[in-house]
């Protein structure tokens, strides 16, 4: 490990509840037992990170000057002691490219995980959170829980494939919605919407209904949604949904409604609409975080849930075996991401791109430019 630097540079998140960061140099860990080196060169920008960073999510507030980011993409530069070769290394071996989760660590142990519920972890670690982040040019993390990336994946391109596309991918399986169904997917065009209308209607045979605002339109529909709904063009008053929720229905099979609605933005007006598109017995998927942590879900009323056996349920991103599927995904070419590249001085100016819903796709962070 001598060849290996003594400082590298890292974004902290100086004044967490602010949308501020900055570039700093820090000591470059060294890894223990059962843990790899990564010598990060890309890590995704997701809408999680800035709730993180503003303190909008429901955790405890995040410490000053933490290390955010968890999709991050490397290469292995050194093994922990007793970890190369044995069954805490696996089959890994240096120069390996491999990405770090917003699950960075679980125990194995405990229910969640024995059931294959990675996120449900009762000793889970954060990437960015619990744990420094990916927005660093090295960073530590268990072998056993890397993701390798397939040869001929771009970086910046696996790098959002690591959360937004597994979170989708999760969120989609979970949904019950069968091949030939009709999904909604609000938000088709941001970070997570791109990936899962993608994913939906190339992956796994479904017939997708985006909504996002109109200028989009043309974007959504060149990722496979076969209807389009400019949001921007209807009231968020009960009226508004009423005429959206007729639209939808309409671009479905006899007017009956959507097998599940994927929420992938963060509204809760978007949150209110979802039960208005389904047809009988559809699910709401609930993907997007909130920023405002009391108001529930207004469409639910309890009588129309059971009329028509509808169901809501949430989907907090995806285990390791789902994680390896969608990234075959991507080096198969079933989904792209569609990334625009920025240097870490850009990451404040991202976030808050992201905090007023102005990004299309995904940004990721090269971390070799500051």
């Amino acid at each position: 490990m001598d060849s290996l630097p003594k400082t590298h540079k890292a974004i902290i998140y100086p004044s967490p509840g602010t949308i501020t960061t900055s570039i700093t140099t820090i000591q470059t860990p060294r890894p223990g037992p059962g843990e790899v080196l990564i010598h990060l060169t890309h890590s995704g920008v997701c809408n999680s990170d800035l709730g993180i960073l503003k303190n909008s999510v429901g955790l405890p507030p995040t410490p000053a000057n933490q290390i955010g980011g968890h999709e991050g993409v490397g290469s292995i530069v050194a093994f922990g002691p007793s970890t190369e070769g044995t069954a805490l290394g696996g089959n890994l071996k240096l120069g390996d490219r491999v990405g770090v989760k917003w699950v960075s660590a679980i125990c194995g142990s405990c229910h969640p995980c024995l059931a294959g519920r990675d996120a449900l972890c009762e000793n889970v670690r954060v990437s960015g959170y619990v744990t420094p982040g990916t927005f660093q040019e090295y960073v530590i993390a268990p072998a056993g829980y890397v993701t390798p990336i397939p040869e001929g994946l771009k970086s910046e391109e696996a790098a959002p494939i690591l959360c937004g596309g597994l979170t989708v991918y999760a969120a989609l399986r979970k949904s019950g919605a069968q091949a030939g169904d009709f999904v909604v997917i609000p938000g088709a065009g941001g970070g997570l919407g791109h990936l899962a209308v993608q994913i939906a209607a190339r992956g796994m045979g479904l017939r997708v209904i985006g909504i996002d605002a109109g200028a989009k339109e043309e974007f959504v529909r060149s990722l496979g949604a076969e209807a389009f709904f400019d949001i921007t063009k209807y009231s968020k008053d009960e009226e508004g949904t009423a005429k959206l929720a007729a639209d939808v229905k309409g671009a479905t099979p006899r007017g009956a409604g959507a097998a599940s609605v994927i929420v992938c933005v963060g509204s809760t007006a978007s949150y209110a609409q979802a039960v208005h598109f389904l047809g009988f017995g559809g699910s709401v998927v609930c993907v997007g975080l909130t920023h405002d942590l009391t108001i529930p879900i207004a469409g639910a009323v309890p009588n129309l849930m059971i009329a028509k056996e509808l169901r809501i349920l949430g989907s907090a991103v995806g285990n390791r075996k789902e994680a390896l599927e969608v990234m075959d995904m991507a080096a198969r070419g079933v989904v792209r991401t569609h990334v625009t590249v920025e240097p870490m001085s850009k990451l404040t100016e991202v976030f808050e791109k992201l905090n007023n819903g102005q990004l299309q796709g995904r940004v990721v962070i090269d971390l070799a430019k500051e």
